[in-house]
């Protein structure tokens, strides 16, 4: 059969980039949730790939770069556009919808404009209410705007993006609580709780978690618990095969305390979420560029996992986790960062540093943050046709 060619877009947003497709210019069959629409984004990914290289196809190999988008006019009052984001799987047959992209967020906003449904207006920055559909919240978008179009090119540089580019100030309201799965932004109702862990995993047994669903669902642990400083790069966990399989044990352990997955099988097929991050307090250290950064500079230091791998900065959703956990005080997050009472923090990630803020109030014992803030950028690397196999999404199966 010949190929068909889609409508398409491959943006980068913050420190990921994507596919990003307008829902009425996909194929029939991939214009509703199933089989078909999946079978799309993993043929236009190049997934899954036995190789775990993507060659055939516009993923990059990574979990910041295996992902794709679609956005419509939001059928939700007081919201722009709908936002829904699949991470897809590089080596296996699987495309996640249980969680957001915070970094390509971003680029949902900027998209909007581009795509036609939101007027940009005259110079100056254009608001975008976007309702992100895997999770069921709120995002807005503050894209800046010049000429009729999205203002790409500006002086705002974000650490893991290599040229700098217009700011995109992005709020998450109500960013407690992921959807379906789970009640109130400490699902187990503690700050810190206690994981009960496998002695060939950890001696003794047990590792505080500070367990939160706020952007993202995560778990974070202290990184001196695990054996680490908090100022590793890259190489250091992702060419240690005994390392990856640790932090996949864990992240079931606790995706299971979290109430997310029934059984640790499960965990296989929710890559996506929970994450798993590690904490450490400020110190000196050397980014993965090469910059030395001082303690002083930082609040505190964090690493986390993506799709099994450690990330190349940090994930815009986990950035959220982030500064929900840093404004509530006790908890893991709170305390590496040296305690109390918080607004913001600027945490030390592998690439360089982040600020992020967050909004949180305690009713009735329970926390909950309002709104969390992060800046980031967006821009179109390329625009036109993705082409794909016709019968990608012809083909019969479940």
């Amino acid at each position: 059969m010949p190929q068909i060619a889609i409508p398409a877009t491959y943006m980068r947003g913050g420190t990921s980039k994507g596919v990003f497709f307008r829902l009425e210019d996909l194929p029939q069959a991939a214009q509703t949730p199933g089989a078909a629409r999946d079978r799309l984004f993993q043929r236009v990914i190049g997934s899954p790939d036995p190789y775990g290289a993507q060659i055939d196809g516009m993923g990059g190999a990574t979990s910041s770069t295996s992902k794709c988008v679609i956005l419509s006019p939001s059928t939700r009052d007081g919201h722009d556009v709908d936002y829904l984001y699949g991470q897809v799987a590089i080596d296996t047959d699987f495309v996640d919808w249980s969680g957001n992209c915070g970094n390509l967020s971003t680029a949902a906003g900027a998209f909007a404009i581009h795509a036609g449904y939101v007027d940009a207006g005259p110079d100056g920055v254009r608001t975008v209410r976007i309702w992100q559909a895997n999770i069921g919240k709120t995002i807005i978008a503050h894209v800046p705007v010049s000429g009729g179009a999205v203002l790409e090119t500006g002086d705002f540089e974000l650490d893991g993006v290599t040229f700098p580019a217009a700011e995109i100030v992005l709020e998450f309201v109500d960013p407690a609580d992921e959807g379906d799965d789970g009640g109130a932004m400490f699902p187990t109702g503690n700050l810190v709780d206690e994981l009960d862990v496998p002695e060939h995993l950890l001696a003794g047994g047990k590792l505080a978690a500070t367990l939160i669903n706020a952007g993202i669902p995560t778990i974070f642990v202290r990184a001196q618990d695990i054996g680490y400083t908090g100022t590793e790069l890259r190489d250091a966990i992702n060419s240690d095969a005994a390392a990856l399989d640790r932090f996949e044990a864990l992240r079931t352990i606790g995706a299971l305390k979290m109430g997310l997955i029934k059984t640790p099988e499960d965990a296989a097929r929710r890559q996506h979420t929970p994450k798993i991050a590690f904490v450490a307090p400020a110190t000196d250290h050397v980014t993965s560029g090469g910059r030395q950064v001082a303690a002083g500079e930082i609040d505190l230091l964090v690493r986390a996992l993506s799709m099994g791998r450690l990330h190349h900065a940090m994930m815009g959703t986990a950035s959220v986790a982030i500064a929900a956990a840093a404004v509530v005080p006790g908890t893991l997050v709170n305390l590496a960062a040296g305690g109390g009472d918080r607004r913001s923090v600027t945490f030390g990630h592998p690439s360089g540093t982040l600020r992020v803020g967050a909004q949180a109030r305690q009713q009735d014992g329970q926390w909950t943050v309002t709104r969390a803030i992060m800046s980031r950028s967006a821009r179109i690397l390329m625009e036109g046709r993705v082409h794909i196999p016709a019968d990608t999404i012809a083909q019969d199966g479940p």
